[in-house]
């Protein structure tokens, strides 16, 4: 069974940066579309940033210019910067596949921006 360990969360002031990291296990890492999602208290689980081995990308609107997603397949590891960070990013971040979800959920790791 897969599993995801996400890390690298904590509490930051506004404007500041973090990077999260994504260790994944199992054999076809490279072959997925990995993403990144959050979840903010009483909103749904959104997708932030999603990135293929090859050319796609995707961002959400929200983090344009302000993330990056980047991946190390032979350390089956994804990664997220997050740079010029607001209060509104904080979140429970957690990673997987995309745009289908094929692994379980992992423990996600926290992010609070404080204004």
């Amino acid at each position: 069974q897969v599993q995801l360990v996400e890390s690298g969360g904590g509490l930051v002031q506004a404007g500041g940066s973090l990077r999260l990291s994504c260790a994944a296990s199992g054999s076809d890492f490279a072959i997925r579309v990995m993403g990144w999602y959050r979840q903010a208290p009483g909103k749904q689980r959104e997708l932030v940033a999603a990135l293929s081995s090859g050319t796609f990308t995707k961002y959400a609107d929200f983090v344009k210019g302000r993330f990056t997603i980047s991946r190390n397949n032979v350390k089956k590891m994804l990664y997220l910067q997050m740079n010029s960070l607001k209060p509104e990013d904080t979140a429970v971040y957690y990673c997987n596949s995309y745009p289908s979800t094929a692994y379980a959920w992992g423990q996600g790791t926290q992010v609070t921006v404080s204004s």
